[in-house]
Order: structure tokens, then sequence, then C-alpha cells
């Protein structure tokens, strides 16, 4: 289907060209129309072309080492993907999927030098856009956040979890000493200045018994607070490794990506230059 002039200027890669650059591009370009799940192009087949997304969501893809599918990006409205191997006149590295109904527009290497063969200065516009996207590619780098584990622990905490936590903690605490230190003090010593009526003389079989019975619930508690511990650490140790795993993969999508744009750069300053040489 035709592109209308239009629809380029909503997309951010040729916002910068004028009228007559836009309207020479959509005199080459054509608009694609993709079914939810539809299949854009798989790992391998020719990069004759490239897409630039004007609505809907498209899965980028890649397959890693072990076998596993990555995802890449997931590009939206005004976002490209194809580019590299497009320029290059090489096989898809990555899949591509409409993830729902999308319109792209369809971009051939033919089309690109053409225009900049005609308009010199919409190379350097293109230029500009990828370079802000190159730029954007590096903050995503640096200010990719992660999930906080222990938000993760204490969200999945029950009551009684938390009560064990809270018990092992302050029987565990210099308060707690001090405190039960005081009230074994006093007691004792009411007793022994009670003599004959003391409630519970020397050798103060009733505290004994208190002390016993404390002991007996308080080393089960205990003994939940550190099962919960380790349960903690190795959930720790699962979201550190889904965490690395995760991270390894997306510092390896941006980092195609990054290199992506390096190409696109190059090759469309390789076309300026061989259009300025003649001239």
């Amino acid at each position: 289907m035709a592109c209308h002039p239009d629809v380029l200027k909503k997309v951010p890669l040729f916002a910068l060209l004028d009228d007559d650059e836009t309207a020479l591009l959509a005199t080459k370009v054509e608009l694609k129309t993709f079914a939810p799940r539809q299949r854009i192009y798989k790992m391998g087949e020719p990069g004759g072309r490239a897409y630039v997304v004007v609505s809907g969501k498209v899965k980028v893809t890649t397959v890693d080492a072990d076998q596993q599918e990555v995802v890449l990006e997931e590009p939206g409205a005004g976002d490209f993907f194809g580019f590299a191997s497009m320029l290059q006149q090489t096989p898809h590295e990555t899949g591509a999927i409409a993830l729902e109904e999308t319109v792209c527009v369809e971009v051939d290497r033919d089309d690109i030098f053409e225009l900049i063969q005609r308009k010199p200065h919409a190379g350097m516009d293109m230029l500009s856009v990828l370079g802000r996207q190159y730029h954007a590619a590096h903050q995503l780098v640096r200010v990719r956040s992660m999930r906080n584990p222990n938000e993760v622990i204490e969200q999945e905490a029950t009551f009684g979890e938390r009560i064990a936590d809270g018990v092992a903690r302050f029987g565990g605490s210099w308060t707690f000493i001090i405190a039960f230190g005081l009230t074994l003090a006093v007691y004792t010593a009411i007793n022994v200045a009670l003599r004959g009526s003391a409630w519970d003389p020397y050798p103060f079989i009733l505290l004994n018994l208190f002390l016993s019975m404390l002991a007996a619930v308080q080393a089960p508690v205990i003994m939940m607070s550190q099962n919960r511990q380790d349960t903690k650490d190795r959930l720790r140790g699962e979201l550190d490794f889904d965490v690395n795993r995760r991270a390894e993969s997306e510092i390896q999508g941006v980092s195609r990506k990054l290199h992506q744009l390096t190409e696109k750069i190059e090759d469309l300053e390789d076309l300026v230059r061989e259009r300025r040489e003649p001239a």
C-alpha cells in the first residue's frame, strides 16, 4: 500500500526531512499491515528491507548460545528495526513478530540511497535521529533498575513468619538480655526478702518451671526464624541468578542494538560521503 507523506512526518526517523524529501521518500516506501502474532521476518532471511513502526507493537528476538530465545526489544510507534541487515544487505540476525495489529513503513536500501542521492541533507537529518537513539541506548544501560530481593521476601512473608522473625530478633537483643536479667533479679530478691511468706522460696522451683516453659517455646520459634533465614538466603540466591541471567541477556541485546546503530550511522555516512565526492 502506498505511503502518504503525512505518515512519514509522524515517524521520528524522518521527522527532520523537509516536504520535498518526505514526498520523495513516500513515493518509494510502502505501508505494510501485520496481524497479531504474524511473523514479519525470521532469522536467516535476506535482510533486504527494514521497518519503521507507525502503530502497534513488535517483538524482536534472537537465539543465544544455549538455544534460548532472547527478547532484544519491543519496538512501538516511531521505532525502527531491521536496518542493520538492510543497510549491510546481510541475512537477518533477529526475528520479528507483531504482538498486535501493526502498521509499518517498509524501507528498502535503494530507497534510502536514492533519497540521499537527490537530497544529501536528508542523510544528515537521519543521522541526527540515529544519534539520539544511540545515546538513548547508552542511557538505558546506565539507569536500568532491578527489583529489590528484600521487597520480594517481605511481600511473600506470612503472619506467622513475621512473628517468628520478631521473636528471634527481640530474643537476640541486649534489650531482652537486660530486661530478662532485671526480672530474674527482682523476682529472686522479692522471694528471698519475704522468707517464709514467699510464694516461690529458694530453690525457686516455680521460676525454674517458667524458665523451662520459656525455653521450650522460644527454641522452636528461633528455629522457625532460622529456617526462614535459610529460605531468604536461598531466595536471594535464586533472584540473584535470575537477575544476572536476565541482565546478561539484556546487556547482550543492548550491545547488539548499539552495534547495529553504529553500523547504520557508518553506512549512512558512507552514502553521504559517496554523494559529496563527485561534487
